[in-house]
């Protein structure tokens, strides 16, 4: 994907001034996701152009994010970019000059063009957000098929906006409205978006004809996130666009973080020494219970190698004493498949893990966990479908690699079977912020065995 920036005008070599980097020699900006070329495809007097060319890799895309390794997120200008641009020209965004300090302050003659931005049938409003903020805006689509007209209009266009503006501000622009138009961002969508988007849209934001849909599209239409950014708005002075002075309110704890700490809350009430987690991904919770002299013997397993790995760095495995070595262990093993090493322990934890298997293998998971390995206590969480409306997720599930997603109902009824099946019993908490209607985002079920194996499946 590519974004450009075009300098008409007196002088325009002095965009390498700007941005600080040099037109006479290519930049590489290294990415989890990839990495970022900054070059100048043409540089006079008259007319210098500035190219941000990402590429993106797409297996350490998917491994870092959960995303499938087909998609389009390698070939588009989405979020990926947004990522690129602060990292290629974080300190021009930032409006400093140094030495060409008046430059960096006025109004020039730019042009901006970025290829492969979805729109998503959203083209008539390309319009409706640039031109309040002084562009003219010019776009270029494309059929899906040249044989098959009645295809229609692929969701992608070419787009450049020309106006009299600061760089900065043009920088700020597109960090923000990329993503909107996209409607999809590659990291989860927390209040520090918030902070985000007001920093970015100082200036601009709170006076926009648009904003209500800015701000809906560049937080995923999650409401709490929506009405928070709309009271700070609401707050920012007509005048001169700055916040009014308040106290700042305490950021409320991530989702991860409140499901996390009610997971540790149930293992700890089984009277558990020794736990197990299935799926442990990076190791979150692996880490609040090491810190807990209560848990004797921990296990983490994951599928993934690499996940492993991090979950290593995130515990200092390698640096720890012999004693924590021994107290902690990583393991590489399948939910799906019997594994003896599952077996022995007081609690098994399984967060936010049976959304990522096919269906046809949610038995043969049952299996492992609630027939062979058997632990006394067993906690599950996964993601309540019906509060994805609160999240704006219109269509489709919360994350592009979760198989299913059930709603309180289909979620007890799975549970309330399995228990049966296999001698359990089991209780349901809500984890999150609840909604009268919705229920809250994450739903646990916890299991505790009778005691007694009887398993009625064949």
């Amino acid at each position: 994907m590519l974004l450009t920036i075009t300098y008409l005008g007196q002088n325009t070599t002095e965009l390498g001034y700007l941005l600080f980097k040099n037109p006479a020699r290519p930049q590489v900006v290294e990415l989890s996701f990839g990495k970022a070329y900054v070059f100048y495809p043409e540089v006079s007097r008259e007319r210098t152009t500035v190219a941000l060319l990402l590429d993106v890799d797409p297996i350490g895309l998917s491994k870092r994010s959960g995303y499938d390794y087909v998609n389009d997120r390698p070939y588009v200008s989405s979020s990926l970019m947004s990522t690129a641009l602060t990292k290629a020209f974080g300190t021009a965004m930032t409006g400093r000059g140094d030495f060409h300090q008046e430059l960096a302050d006025s109004r020039l003659n730019l042009s901006a063009t970025v290829t492969m931005l979805p729109c998503r049938g959203n083209h008539q409003n390309l319009s409706a957000v640039f031109e309040p903020l002084g562009y003219e805006v010019e776009w270029e689509s494309f059929t899906l098929d040249d044989q098959f007209h009645q295809w229609g209009q692929a969701s992608y266009v070419n787009l450049t906006i020309t106006g009299e503006v600061r760089l900065r501000d043009l920088l700020k622009h597109l960090y923000v409205l990329m993503p909107v138009f996209d409607a999809h961002k590659h990291y989860w969508v927390d209040s520090e978006e918030v902070d985000k988007l007001l920093r970015m849209g100082e200036g601009w934001l709170a006076d926009h004809p648009m904003k209500q849909y800015i701000t809906d599209r560049y937080l995923k239409r999650q409401r709490r996130l929506v009405n928070q950014a709309f009271e700070q708005l609401a707050a920012m002075s007509a005048n001169d666009g700055d916040l009014i002075p308040t106290e700042a309110p305490e950021k409320p704890p991530r989702l991860n973080e409140v499901r996390l700490q009610a997971v540790l809350n149930q293992v700890k009430a089984s009277g558990a020494s020794t736990v197990i987690d299935l799926g442990c991904g990076e190791g979150n919770l692996l880490k609040l219970l090491v810190k807990d002299s209560q848990f004797t013997k921990i296990t983490g397993v994951d599928v993934a190698h690499h996940a492993l790995e991090k979950s290593s760095e995130r515990l200092m495995l390698t640096d720890a004493s012999e004693s924590m070595q021994s107290r902690i262990t990583l393991i590489q093993g399948s939910l799906t498949y019997r594994d003896a090493r599952f077996s022995g322990y007081d609690t098994a934890c399984v967060v936010e893990v049976i959304e990522h298997l096919d269906l046809g293998r949610l038995a043969a998971f049952e299996r492992v966990l609630f027939e062979y390995a058997r632990p006394r206590t067993i906690v599950v969480t996964t993601p309540n479908s019906e509060y994805n409306e609160i999240y704006g997720v219109e269509s489709g599930h919360r994350h592009e690699d979760h198989r299913f997603e059930w709603t309180r109902a289909e979620f007890q009824e799975w549970a309330h079977t399995t228990a049966q099946r296999y001698g359990y019993t089991v209780a349901f908490l809500g984890v999150g912020d609840e909604d009268e209607t919705c229920g809250t985002p994450t739903q646990m079920g916890v299991f505790t065995s009778d005691g007694n194996l009887e398993v009625t499946c064949a």
